[in-house]
């Protein structure tokens, strides 16, 4: 009886590792092709996923994905997994930044001139004239319920401050 609950518990972790691999498989199909480009995946697991993206049925796509799950027992995950973790943590990190943008972006024309002394201190470079003026048109524009266009410049300029170009 002990070895056959073995052999069930040698299958049962055989297929969760076959079901991991088929869901890093999936994850695979959702990058862009400069992100897997930079993998050095084999032709073979690149070409099943160039095919699983050009594929509309269902059936056959989960069919194409379980066979990229079988490619994969034969690939070493762990670079993989590093990999798509690091892409996961700057993309985590990226939009950290947006939003820290954002906030900057709304606490100024909210009226707090605090922030832009803040901003000031953390980019010395910062052009306090372009900075004040895209200030003042953002509120401005929110007074008048206009469309928001000089709040987006005021974004993207606090952005090109933030990526310290």
């Amino acid at each position: 009886m002990s070895m056959h609950d073995d052999l069930e518990k040698s299958r049962t972790r055989l297929k969760k590792e076959a079901t991991a691999l088929q869901k890093l498989g999936e994850k695979l199909v959702l990058l862009s092709d400069d992100q897997l480009g930079r993998m050095s995946l084999p032709a073979r697991l690149m070409e099943a996923i160039q095919t699983v993206r050009a594929i509309k049925s269902h059936g056959a796509r989960r069919r194409q994905l379980q066979y990229i799950g079988s490619l994969m027992r034969s690939v070493d995950a762990e670079p993989i997994e590093q990999a798509l973790l690091a892409i996961e943590q700057g993309a985590y990190a990226q939009a950290q930044s947006f939003h820290r943008i954002e906030a900057w972006r709304d606490q100024l024309i909210e009226g707090d001139d605090d922030v832009l002394k803040d901003i000031l201190d953390a980019f010395p470079d910062a052009d306090r004239r372009r900075l004040g003026q895209l200030v003042r048109s953002a509120r401005k524009e929110k007074e008048k319920d206009a469309p928001p266009k000089s709040a987006r410049n005021l974004f993207r300029y606090l952005k090109t401050l933030a990526a310290g170009k």
